[in-house]
């Protein structure tokens, strides 16, 4: 619940919330942003590891490929505990999973043990959306749903950047040291967000809209044991099927944008780890900055037009970085389409959910959102083929892919519900007398 209004005075956004909604709002934000930066670190190493261990690249990508496709498995079982057991619980445990994993990842003594625990990983990351999401999402007041879904989305561009730091300053340090100790340290450097478990489990409560929805089914009788079901019902699939189509999109546009950009820029172009991390770095955080704009604009005109005006603006700036062999063209345009379609995943939290009541609200979220994940884990395999296997170079792959992902995008947010301002309350929706499909 957020604090009461003083008569005859508006309140200041940050202020409607009260300590435990701030507590429970950071706890989602931390867990992204270092979840962001578990996964992110893979992407700026996958060259070294093809050298180290003497395999395709295209195999190394296939690693990228399977953690995201495992990330639904992680997804659907932390959205059914999140539903039925709490919202704390599996957000601690996801960050254990994939903290743990790319310790383990990092002492890899071959290929196949790496490829088991950077799949692994999936899992655990998987996990920590939906809970994350619905923890803060449930928690926060709905004049500032917009801006504040933003601004924890937004986080995962954080992560990206602290990622691409650690990459451009410590890499080649640590690599000096002996040859595989830069790639390694990275991904040991992955066990550090264990720690935030200890914040979360001390500080952090379950939001009271859950709880009292849990109440309700217990009072009722009406307890949701199966809520990933309820999402196929007639009155839910609407939203269902237009969501599954808008994050297939958002998730392609993300790793045609983001996904490969270091080895193209080291294989093809020839750059060094500190020059990739410049546009790597600087990108997210103005990725951070669009999501916190767009969110925030959402909250204005709409959720629908806060994503169909970057994505659109988008389409025309992707050839501005991807037709150039120059550096500072490169860099001026990648960070041009950071900043604009940067705001592409603002409203994954908060519209996700806004479409589903409380009871089923973190399975369907994090069912929704991570069926992406699978079309997503698709685009840099085939990339790399078309720029490798066809002698195509990365560039016009990447060029081709983020155009034609960013017009599905389009066409699957202009098909979603409006749901600006919408009350998240704790009444039982799904058992309403209605028609099955």
């Amino acid at each position: 619940m957020s604090a009461a209004p003083k008569a005859g005075k508006a309140v200041p956004w940050w202020k409607e919330p009260t300590k435990d909604q701030w507590y429970a709002y950071l706890a989602a934000w931390l867990g992204w942003t270092l979840d962001a930066f578990d996964f992110t670190i893979f992407l700026l190493i996958m060259l070294p590891i093809a050298q180290e261990f003497d395999v395709p690249l295209t195999a190394v990508t296939a690693v990228f490929a399977v953690t995201l496709w495992l990330r639904l498995v992680g997804a659907t079982a932390a959205g059914w505990l999140a539903d039925r057991m709490g919202r704390k619980a599996p957000l601690m445990i996801s960050i254990l999973w994939y903290s743990l994993c790319n310790l383990f990842a990092g002492f890899s003594p071959d290929f196949a043990f790496l490829f088991f625990f950077r799949a692994l990983l999936g899992i655990g990351m998987g996990a920590e959306w939906p809970a994350g999401a619905a923890l803060a999402m449930e928690s926060w007041p709905a004049r500032s749903r917009g801006l504040m879904s933003g601004v924890l989305q937004g986080s995962w561009g954080l992560g990206y950047a602290l990622s691409a730091a650690a990459y451009g300053l410590l890499y080649e340090p640590m690599e000096s040291l002996g040859q595989g100790y830069g790639w390694r340290g990275m991904l040991i450097l992955g066990v550090l967000p264990a720690l935030v478990c200890l914040w979360i489990r001390a500080y952090v409560k379950e939001p009271e809209v859950w709880a009292e929805n849990q109440k309700i089914q217990a009072t009722t009788r009406q307890a949701v044991t199966l809520p990933l079901f309820a999402i196929f019902k007639r009155k839910y699939l609407w939203n269902t099927l237009t969501g599954c189509l808008w994050m297939a999109a958002n998730f392609c546009v993300y790793y045609a944008i983001w996904a490969l950009p270091g080895t193209y820029l080291q294989k093809e172009l020839g750059w060094t780890p500190a020059m990739v991390a410049v546009p790597l770095f600087w990108g997210n955080i103005l990725v951070f900055v669009s999501s916190a704009f767009w969110g925030a604009m959402s909250d204005r005109i709409g959720r629908r037009w806060a994503l169909i005006i970057p994505c659109t603006i988008a389409i025309f700036i992707t050839p501005i970085y991807l037709t150039t062999i120059d550096p500072l063209i490169f860099t001026l345009g990648f960070l041009l389409q950071a900043l604009i379609v940067g705001g592409k995943d603002t409203l994954n939290p908060c519209w996700l959910s806004e479409r589903f009541p409380t009871e089923i609200r973190a399975s369907a979220a994090g069912f929704v959102y991570h069926q992406g994940a699978i079309w997503g884990g698709f685009v840099a395999p085939i990339l790399t083929y078309y720029a490798v296997n066809q002698n195509m170079g990365f560039a016009l792959p990447m060029m081709y892919a983020t155009i034609g992902s960013l017009i599905v995008l389009i066409i699957g947010v202009y098909l979603g519900p409006e749901t600006r301002g919408k009350v998240l309350g704790a009444e039982l929706e799904v058992f309403e007398k209605e028609q099955l499909p």
